[in-house]
């Protein structure tokens, strides 16, 4: 039997309406439909095992990874070469530049890299690495340029000067910055550009490369600019200060951390800014400027980190050890490998995670869930390294290219919570939690001379026959927590549930986000439990192009149905029905 939901319904589905929306204080236990209470659900989040490497190679790489959609390795290496491989690492071709280089390659949408070294030169490859051109600046470049729509590119130097470049490697012009310039410029939506000086300054840029407006930090400026959905820029500061300023120069918040803030900011698909410091902690911010969660690696981070599609951070510190962090901040696992990393890693569409380890060795982690979709869940903004804010189609190309990625790693996984046709007690599982080690005062100092910018199955509860696997979306959901009901709504957690219909989501607030909706941006409302965003069900069901329905049989479920993909929630109607505190007659019903 199948009613849809959200029209107007007749005499009979109104009291099954009335309880699928009743606002009793409850979490609906989206895995199943009777197995296990819902004060249990929460046990059911997924823990992993450190991942094995899949393949460790002697590849001297010296600068960040870049990586091309199709798979292939961009990195400038010790031999003062620029290197192309396949995703496995084997060479395709290799260009000799004039020294090493430790900005990222810049690839672009023709299949071209755009590098830049020591040697005071930009280069220009073609797709084959033959020279297209080459332009030497006024000083060493640190910075990894950024890519223009027009397919112009703005280099910052160590000489003070920031370029602009044409497709052809004409100067179109140039502005003095002041001072040596470390930070990567980040172009916002309306072409704005954005760069941290030696000065203490940051510094916004027009298109034609006018100062639009300075503003002045406490100290050095390493850290690259991130920029979020609303237009606002990220970054931090040897002040050891987090910032956030409006697209007009105002500053909106800091955040005080306890050491050097040198690393990159990344801004996540729930609109959390997240930066670790010197002090070995990492901070996630939320847009007001609030702490959502602080993580302790317990060594000094340099590093940007990245946001898987799930929701997952991860991180490398100075000490080694790879962190992935949970979306509450918990630590979700840990990888030593013993010597230093002060690269971001490098997340494939495929969904292949790669870190350079001190000494050139490229590492690769096979399976592992691709980035997430949003304003700036990279460093950079994408693998590619383009450095500009992703437009709405380039957002919507992005969830498209991971989504096949992404479910493979959900399908590879044990279902958490099959349906039963019945209720039936069930043990809660436990899972020991990783150690974090204690953090520890760095003794670590700004670096002198040229600075570098900055699954195992869970146990499963014994239940009755029959039990239908769950699909990858639903585990999706149940991986992000359980659903919620208040007011009279149902809510579902935000991330997971947008992503599992295909949608990418951005701007998010304590009470509204926008979601990409075939390219359009539509704001939805948001209430936040436990510091985690969900969405209503109804606003879910609104969306242009997507359908919802109650089934009653086999068991209740809620299906929402978009491009011709049903994406079904099982639920407990029991749950929904608020009962009453004490029994109504008293005199007969006694406890």
């Amino acid at each position: 039997m199948r009613i849809p939901l959200f029209s107007t319904p007749g005499k009979s589905t109104a009291l099954t309406l009335a309880l699928l929306c009743a606002g009793a204080a409850f979490p609906v236990a989206l895995a199943q439909t009777g197995a296990v209470p819902a004060a249990s659900a929460a046990t059911l989040a997924p823990q992993f095992k450190a991942p094995k490497i899949d393949w460790s190679r002697e590849l001297r790489v010296i600068s960040g990874v870049s990586v091309a959609p199709g798979g292939d390795l961009v990195f400038i290496g010790s031999d003062a070469r620029i290197h192309r491989t396949d995703a496995e690492g084997n060479e395709r071709w290799n260009y000799a530049a004039g020294d090493l280089g430790r900005a990222y390659p810049v690839l672009t949408p023709q299949g071209g890299v755009i590098a830049a070294s020591y040697d005071d030169s930009v280069y220009a490859l073609d797709p084959a690495g033959k020279l297209l051109w080459k332009v030497r600046l006024d000083g060493d470049i640190f910075a990894t340029p950024a890519l223009r729509p027009d397919g112009s590119v703005i280099v910052a130097t160590a000489g003070g000067t920031v370029h602009a470049l044409s497709t052809e490697g004409k100067t179109l012009w140039t502005v003095k910055a002041g001072a040596p310039v470390f930070s990567s410029p980040a172009i916002a939506r309306d072409g704005t550009i954005y760069l941290g000086t030696q000065g203490s300054q940051l510094l916004a840029l027009t298109p034609e490369g006018k100062l639009k407006w300075s503003f002045r930090a406490g100290s050095l400026v390493f850290s690259s600019p991130a920029i979020d959905a609303a237009g606002n820029v990220y970054f931090g500061s040897s002040d050891r200060k987090l910032y956030s300023l409006d697209p007009a120069g105002a500053l909106r918040w800091t955040r005080q951390t306890g050491l050097f803030v040198n690393a990159s900011p990344i801004v996540t698909s729930t609109g959390l800014v997240v930066v670790g410091s010197y002090d070995g902690r990492v901070y996630a911010v939320g847009s007001d400027g609030k702490d959502a969660w602080t993580y302790a690696a317990g060594a000094p981070i340099t590093a940007p980190a990245a946001e898987l599609s799930d929701g997952t951070v991860v991180v490398p510190d100075l000490s080694g050890t790879l962190h992935a962090i949970g979306t509450a901040g918990q630590p979700l696992w840990q990888l030593g490998t013993g010597k230093k990393m002060d690269l971001g890693v490098s997340v494939s569409d495929a969904g292949t995670l790669y870190f350079v380890t001190e000494g050139g060795r490229l590492n690769a982690l096979k399976g592992q869930r691709p980035l997430a979709v949003g304003p700036w869940t990279t460093f950079h903004a994408l693998p590619s390294a383009v450095g500009r804010a992703p437009s709405p189609q380039e957002l919507t190309a992005a969830t498209q290219a991971r989504q096949r990625a992404a479910g493979a790693v959900l399908t590879a996984l044990t279902p958490l919570a099959p349906v039963a046709t019945a209720p039936a007690a069930a043990p809660t599982p436990t899972v020991p939690t990783p150690a974090v080690p204690a953090p520890t005062a760095p003794t670590a100092q700004v670096p002198a001379g040229k600075p570098a910018p900055a699954q195992s199955t869970p146990p499963q509860p014994t239940l009755p026959q029959p039990v239908p696997v769950l699909t990858p979306q639903q585990q999706a959901i149940v991986a992000a927590g359980v659903a919620r009901a208040s007011n009279g709504q149902i809510y579902l957690p935000l991330s997971a549930s947008a992503g599992a219909l295909g949608l990418a989501v951005s701007s998010v607030t304590p009470r509204t986000a926008n979601l990409l909706v075939d390219g359009t941006l539509l704001p939805v409302t948001v209430k936040v439990f436990n510091n985690v965003p969900f969405v209503p069900l109804a606003a879910l069901a609104a969306l242009p192009g997507t359908a919802a329905r109650l089934d009653l049989t086999p068991a209740p479920a809620v299906t929402l149905t978009r491009a011709e993909q049903d994406i079904t929630f099982p639920i407990r109607v029991v749950q929904l029905v608020p009962l009453r505190g004490q029994p109504e007659f008293p005199g007969v019903l006694r406890k």
